[in-house]
């Protein structure tokens, strides 16, 4: 089986990713695993594709191993796009969850519903030791709500609502967000793009 090292220290990640991998002969290994523990990559780019192709060059280069990594994050309309690459570091050093939906909430109280529009957007990375590369980029859309909601999920999911469900991400059982997320469409992309360049191989 073919050894990749995944860009990030995220277990979470590592575990919704490789689902898909190992089915196509593809085991993941930890960042740790593959030596780079003290590696930190800075994400620098305007855009997730541009953070995540990073990710995954850097940890490929370092380890001598292809690599795969993950960006994702939140994109409010009425924000113009924000916040983005920096949804993480929203409000600024020390950001936390927490701090972050405040900002969120602060700069979207006046608005209506329908000028409440957002998507989360998931972009995921393979660079191989050979030069090949492979992008899969995944959305699901929604708005964001006036209060927090729900026990579940992190970061923004206690105000991500999506209307098809009528519920935050963060009341959704893990089973129903998976099935539905950002993450997950990006990697039924990853899927399709793995099984052609495998029938193309053969």
């Amino acid at each position: 089986m073919k050894k990749m090292v995944l860009a990030s220290q995220n277990k979470h990640k590592l575990k919704e990713i490789e689902k898909i991998t190992k089915d196509f002969g593809i085991s993941l290994i930890t960042m740790a695993e593959a030596g780079l523990s003290d590696l930190d990559v800075v994400e620098d780019s305007d855009t997730f594709e541009g953070n995540s192709e990073k990710k995954a060059r850097e940890v490929m280069e370092a380890s001598g191993l292809s690599a795969i990594a993950d960006d994702s994050g939140l994109m409010v309309d009425a924000l113009g796009g924000d916040p983005g690459v920096y949804s993480a570091r929203f409000s600024g050093p020390g950001a936390t969850y927490d701090s972050n939906n405040k900002k969120l909430l602060k700069l979207l109280k006046d608005l209506p519903q329908d000028k409440r529009t957002a998507r989360f957007v998931s972009v995921i990375t393979a660079v191989y030791t050979d030069g090949r590369k492979i992008v899969a980029r995944g959305e699901v859309e929604g708005s964001i709500a006036f209060e927090e909601k729900g026990q579940g999920g992190f970061g923004y999911d206690p105000l991500f609502y999506v209307p098809q469900k009528g519920k935050t991400f963060a009341e959704l059982s893990e089973d129903e967000k998976n099935a539905i997320s950002h993450r997950a469409n990006a990697l039924i992309l990853l899927r399709d793009l793995l099984e052609a360049e495998e029938a193309g191989d053969k």
